[in-house]
């Protein structure tokens, strides 16, 4: 054999080793627009960012989901039914295309999957029973604290409530629910969920003390995804500036102007 022919075989694989490394910069934007389709996992469960009504995916989430799809110029969003411990696993298998829920920005989750710029705010609050005297998060050591598996929320209760029994569960509504059976002594949960959720269910829970922790949210995808971010960056950047986001947002989050609170941050 020459020793060209003994090289051939590793120069091929260098090359094929190339084009794995630059093909994720680029293909995702491409295999969306060419298939048409923007496959978008949310937990469908999460009012009033994305839930079901009369079956169809609604809210928060879901009007941005679309609005974003359309600026891409892909014609349809596929919404696929996921919860936050499996978004990540969910993004890196290709299952789905991006996360649009809610998810919070960490440095532990950008070593994983990329994000796009922020385009929702949020912030941790605790819900208690109508009776409760709880005030604050120094008043819930020892206690029975309800929490969505896989959220910061959850993180949040582990690291900074001593001694707390903590009890996961799929979804909000669940852990609110419970707070107001009296089988939980509180439940973290975003401020506008935890409000949307009572009034819409009837619980007689209600929010107790300030915000313990402001989220900033962001969608992600696939690392190496630089086209698509650049794309999706790009078309958040508008609907800020052009008023669509604060029209979402007021439609959903009672009022509130969503790009006034991007702003503050």
């Amino acid at each position: 054999m020459s020793s060209l022919s003994r090289t051939l075989p590793v120069l091929v694989l260098v090359v094929l080793a190339g084009c794995s490394a630059g093909q994720a910069d680029g293909d995702l934007l491409q295999r969306v627009t060419s298939a048409g389709v923007l496959r978008v996992a949310q937990t469908q469960a999460n009012p009033p960012w994305n839930f079901l009504e009369a079956g169809k995916p609604v809210g928060y989430d879901v009007d941005v989901a679309r609005e974003l799809a359309k600026r891409l110029g892909i014609g349809k969003v596929e919404f696929v039914a996921s919860n936050f411990q499996s978004f990540i696993p969910g993004v890196q298998a290709g299952r789905f295309d991006a996360v649009i829920a809610g998810q919070t920005i960490t440095a532990e989750r950008g070593k994983q999957v990329d994000f796009s710029r922020p385009y929702q705010v949020n912030g941790i609050s605790i819900f208690v029973a109508g009776t409760s005297t709880v005030a604050g998060v120094g008043d819930l050591t020892g206690k029975k604290v309800a929490v969505t598996a896989g959220t910061t929320q959850a993180e949040f209760a582990k690291k900074t409530i001593p001694n707390a029994d903590i009890k996961t569960y799929e979804n909000a509504t669940l852990g609110l629910t419970e707070v107001g059976r009296g089988r939980a002594d509180a439940a973290l949960v975003s401020r506008f969920q935890g409000a949307f959720l009572a009034e819409k269910n009837g619980l007689p829970v209600k929010p107790a003390g300030p915000l313990l922790e402001s989220e900033v949210n962001g969608i992600s995808f696939a690392k190496g995804s630089d086209t698509f971010k650049q794309a999706v960056d790009k078309a958040l950047g508008e609907m800020i500036s052009d008023g669509t986001l604060s029209k979402i947002s007021r439609k959903w989050l009672g009022g509130l102007d969503m790009a006034t609170e991007l702003g503050r941050i």
